[in-house]
């Protein structure tokens, strides 16, 4: 699981096995295999290092 902030300032936890796509559009949205999407205050690149960390 990874910590991300949404754009209300809630943290939130979210598996990170089931991230489809990681866009910024500006904001970044993470869309889920379940087609739900979140909007976080992170850019692309925090997310992909945070899942990159996790892995290890």
């Amino acid at each position: 699981m990874i910590e991300v902030t949404k754009m209300d300032s809630q943290k939130v936890l979210i598996n990170e096995n089931m991230i489809e796509i990681v866009e910024e559009t500006p904001d970044t949205i993470i869309t889920m295999f379940t087609g739900r999407k979140v909007i976080v205050k992170e850019s692309r690149q925090e997310i992909q290092n945070l899942v990159k960390l996790n892995l290890k």
